[in-house]
């Protein structure tokens, strides 16, 4: 009696959620027999895709945002009482490195108030946690100082320019990357020799740009804007015609830096077959062997890091040697390697396996507003925030583990080639600026939607004004830190070794 009532209960239920359901169903269908009649299709809201119809306006939204924080607000200089000094700055980011290469980074810095600059990005960080944000976050580089700049090769031959340095990239504030941008050419202005007003001038260009490129892309169809590629293009569009000859000067010795010219140089071969390289200290120098079985092993989970399409061609290659390479300014004293491989015709592939330090800015988002990131891997970090940001990146490109660090991988030599922003014409430097912003413009707009952007920037010149005093009075402050470095090297209070 029971089984027989709760089977009676069980198909009465039945009964009632199937004509529950065909009533449903017949008013869905009626809604959209009626979204048939007025040629619409009504479909449910797809998660990942944008809603239809539209929900607001995300221009106007951007606007609004300059009730909160106007754009000249951005020239807002406070510094904290309780800002580390330049020396306690320098030493806490050599924690963690190895012991013999700080004097050597700590040398590099002292150079000059740009070198400086180059290596203190956590302090200008714990600065910029404590200037206006407007809140709209992007994948940001971290580091967008004006030498992170340059060409590159891609899978074709033919060779890009964008940002190339990712070290510190995380989800945080645009103007953050915009401002460090700015400095960084005041200061690179200075040590051409620039006048003041030419120095400014390139900050206000670069952030200029930035809001013009910004409002182009927003414009843009969303799937040219995405893939808008910086060539001859960008150099027209950002008016930096005086800059052509250098890019050109600069695209050619790219073309020559390889992958096989570094080894012709950097390696001999061995008895039996085979090269290996030679030591070129302090830069390149042999490891014991040990090291190089763990680095050479990491290579194995590197490889399902990339896409399988790439898998076979890597089989094609046989591992050889593995020897330190000491990095530039910002990175001496992390962990970082050159391996070599060679194919079947003893035509070489070099990789860098680089050690990703946790990014020197993520302790200060939370201070700006910014949810501080869960990350599993500093070098899965450092790899998709590149992949994000650029529109072209290394095919090779991955993250491994070496005796429990992460790292990151990619090829070495892609025919990479940089301006020295130090070293540019007065004439040329803003050129340079418009160009590095409008770059800048671009990768942000991977990570956040453009017209959000733009909106807040807006039409007129306040923004750019705003960023150009805001660089002018850190630069000043950036050369204070940089005095006071070199003034603790000369008393003893911190070692350094001349820079190479």
């Amino acid at each position: 009696m029971t089984g027989t009532g709760a089977g009676a209960a069980d198909a009465m239920d039945r009964a009632g959620a199937t004509a529950r359901a065909d009533a449903a169903g017949a008013v869905d269908r009626a809604d959209v027999a009626g979204a048939a009649g007025r040629g619409v299709r009504r479909l449910p809201r797809v998660r990942g895709f944008a809603p239809w119809p539209p929900q607001g306006s995300p221009k106007e939204e951007g606007k609004a945002l300059r009730a909160g924080v106007p754009r000249s607000a951005h020239r807002t200089l406070r510094l904290d009482p309780a800002r580390p000094d330049a020396v306690s700055a320098v030493a806490e980011s050599n924690a963690g490195r190895l012991p013999e290469l700080t004097p050597l980074r700590v040398g590099r810095m002292a150079a000059t108030p740009f070198a400086f600059l180059r290596g203190s990005a956590g302090l200008m960080a714990y600065d910029l946690a404590r200037t206006p944000v407007t809140g709209i976050g992007t994948q940001i580089c971290g580091d967008a100082h004006a030498a992170n700049f340059g060409l590159y090769g891609d899978a074709r031959g033919g060779l890009v320019i964008d940002l190339n340095d990712f070290d510190e990239t995380a989800h945080g504030p645009w103007e953050w990357d915009l401002k460090r941008l700015a400095v960084s050419l005041v200061l690179a202005g200075r040590e051409a020799g620039a006048d003041e007003d030419t120095c400014r001038a390139a900050a206000r260009d670069a952030a200029g740009a930035y809001r013009r490129t910004m409002r182009l892309l927003a414009k843009l169809p969303a799937l040219d804007a995405w893939n808008a590629v910086a060539d001859e293009e960008l150099v027209s569009h950002t008016d930096a015609h005086d800059l052509l000859g250098t890019l050109r000067r600069v695209a050619e010795k790219a073309r020559a830096n390889t992958s096989g010219r570094f080894a012709a140089k950097s390696t001999e071969a061995v008895p039996g077959g085979g090269r290996r390289f030679v030591p070129a200290p302090p830069v390149l120098r042999r490891i014991p062997d040990a090291e190089a079985a763990a680095v050479a092993a990491a290579l194995e989970p590197y490889v399902d890091t990339l896409g399988e399409d790439r898998r076979p061609l890597l089989a094609r290659y046989a591992v050889h040697d593995v020897a330190f390479r000491v990095v530039g300014t910002g990175s001496v004293g992390t962990r970082s390697y050159v391996v070599l491989l060679l194919d079947h015709r003893g035509e070489p592939l070099v990789l860098q396996v680089k050690e990703a330090r946790p990014a020197a800015l993520v302790p200060h988002l939370a201070t700006a507003g910014f949810p501080v990131p869960a990350v599993p891997h500093e070098g899965r970090r450092v790899v998709l925030g590149q992949k994000r940001m650029q529109v072209v990146s290394d095919t090779l490109l991955g993250w491994t583990t070496v005796e429990g660090r992460p790292y990151q991988v990619r090829q070495f030599r892609n025919r990479k080639g940089s301006v020295d922003p130090a070293a540019l014409a007065a004439d040329q430097i803003d050129d340079y600026a418009r160009m590095t912003g409008a770059l800048l413009a671009r990768a942000h707009s991977h990570g956040a939607d453009p017209r959000l952007i733009a909106g807040y920037c807006g039409k007129n010149e306040e923004l750019d004004e705003a960023m150009a005093a805001f660089a002018v009075a850190y630069a000043d402050r950036t050369e204070e830190d940089h005095a006071d470095l070199v003034a603790a090297i000369k008393a003893g209070r911190i070692e350094a070794e001349p820079g190479v």
